[in-house]
C-alpha cells in the first residue's frame, strides 16, 4: 500500500491504523500549500481533489475520503480488531466515523483550521465545538474507547482531537475526553505514529522561517 498524507492532518489516522494492524505501507508526503510531493510531482495528477489521505492499494486501485480508506485498511487485518466483524458493532463504527467526519473534522475543526476561512466561520465553528464535545464526553463515561474496544473510529478520534492543542481549545470542561487522549496516546502505534509525524510537521515549520 502506498499512503500520501501530511503530517498531522486527518491521514495521520491511517498511519496509526496501518501500524496497528502491523501493514507495511510506503508513504508519500505532500505539501499541501504548493500541492507538490517530495520529489517535487503534482499531487493532483495522482488525486484531482488534492487531498488527504489518499490511499493506493497493492492492486493499484486509487482511494479517497477518510472513512472509507480506514475501514478498507482495517479489513486488511481482520485478526487486528480495527473493524469490528460483528454487524451490530460495524453500524456503531459506520456511526462514529460519520459523526467524527462531519460533525467534528468538518463542522468544528475544519473552519478553524483552514488559512482562508473569515473569523466568522471560525467564531461558528467554536460556537459548535462544546455541544458536540459534551456528546462525545458523555458517550466515553466509563469506556476507553468509542465501541468494545480499539477501532479506526479511534484512530479519526484520537486524530482530530490532537488539534485542539494547536488552536488552543482546553478540553477540561469534559473530563472523559479530556481523560481519553492522553490514554489513547499511550498505545506504541498510535504514539509511533504522532511521533513521526509531529517531527515531519516541526521540520516543515523552520522549513518555513
Amino acid at each position: 500500500m502506498q499512503l500520501y498524507f501530511s503530517p498531522l492532518s486527518c491521514a495521520m489516522a491511517t498511519r496509526v491504523a496501518l501500524y496497528e494492524a502491523e501493514i507495511p505501507a510506503t508513504f508519500h508526503r505532500v505539501d499541501l500549500r504548493t500541492g507538490r510531493l517530495d520529489d517535487g510531482s503534482e499531487f493532483r495528477a495522482v488525486n484531482p481533489m488534492g487531498q488527504v489521505p489518499t490511499l493506493r492499494t497493492d492492486e493499484g486501485e486509487l482511494l479517497t475520503e477518510n472513512i472509507a480508506v480506514l475501514q478498507y485498511v482495517g479489513e486488511r487485518r481482520p485478526e487486528a480488531g480495527l473493524v469490528p466483524a460483528e454487524s451490530r458493532q460495524r453500524t456503531l463504527l459506520q456511526q462514529w466515523l460519520g459523526f467524527i467526519t462531519s460533525e467534528l473534522h468538518k463542522v468544528v475543526f475544519y473552519p478553524q483550521i483552514h488559512p482562508l476561512a473569515p473569523e466568522g466561520a471560525r467564531a461558528f465553528a467554536r460556537e459548535m465545538a462544546g455541544p458536540r464535545f459534551a456528546y462525545v464526553d458523555r458517550h466515553l463515561a466509563g469506556r476507553d474507547c468509542l465501541l468494545d474496544r480499539f477501532t479506526v473510529a479511534d484512530c479519526y478520534l484520537v486524530t482530530v482531537l490532537g488539534w485542539t492543542r494547536g488552536l488552543g481549545i482546553d478540553l477540561a470542561p469534559w473530563p472523559n475526553l479530556n481523560a481519553y487522549l492522553p490514554r489513547q496516546h499511550r498505545r506504541p502505534a498510535l504514539a509511533r505514529a504522532y511521533r513521526e509525524e509531529l517531527a515531519m510537521y516541526e521540520q516543515d515549520r523552520r522549513a518555513e522561517g
